[in-house]
């Protein structure tokens, strides 16, 4: 038995928010966030973890960057002009019919978007993962007061690695032997 807090593949979903061309652009800490992002996308591939994404108003704000759309098992975008992902009727069909429990989320910007789908999630009983290494914003105190937020309503502070290894679990598999050549 494991404490409920850790991640589990078998209950655990990737949802990436708006990481689109025109955004990562103006986010100051833009090369972090493309890392730590693909590394989880890499991470979902292998223990077959299902991967929703977002792209806010694609037609101003550019499309999901290339780093992003080619590490990705499929481009399958959701598009939005809410900030909240769950004011999309099909992100919200899509996140039922993967019966998953526990929501990784990253992308961009911390205090808007993500915070807002964070707070949207957990007033639906999903368990939210932020992994704070793969959020962004233009300014770094939103970026903080937006995960201070985020926290206080109930969401776990996480981090790339430590989710990866909740993920991973244990050392002795063909997948750990997958993760270890990500990690290095």
């Amino acid at each position: 038995m494991r404490h409920t807090h850790l991640l589990n593949a078998e209950e655990a979903a990737l949802v990436i928010v708006d990481l689109q061309e025109k955004l990562v652009k103006m986010v100051h800490n833009r090369e972090e966030v493309v890392k730590r992002s693909t590394l989880m996308i890499e991470l979902a591939k292998i223990y077959h973890i299902p991967i929703l994404m977002t792209e806010h108003y694609p037609e101003g704000l550019g499309y999901t960057i290339e780093e992003i759309k080619t590490c990705l098992p499929a481009y399958e975008p959701i598009y939005k002009r809410i900030f909240s992902c769950f004011g999309v009727k099909e992100f919200r069909d899509a996140l039922v019919r993967l019966e998953r429990k526990q929501l990784m989320v990253l992308g961009i910007e911390t205090h808007i978007c993500v915070n807002q789908t964070v707070h949207d999630a957990l007033l639906r009983g999903y368990q939210v993962h932020v992994i704070s290494d793969a959020l962004g914003t233009r300014f770094p105190h939103d970026h903080q007061v937006g995960m201070e937020k985020m926290r206080d309503a109930g969401a776990i502070i996480t981090t790339s690695e430590m989710a990866i290894y909740e993920i991973v679990e244990r050392a002795d598999t063909e997948e750990f032997k997958e993760v270890l050549k990500l990690v290095k």
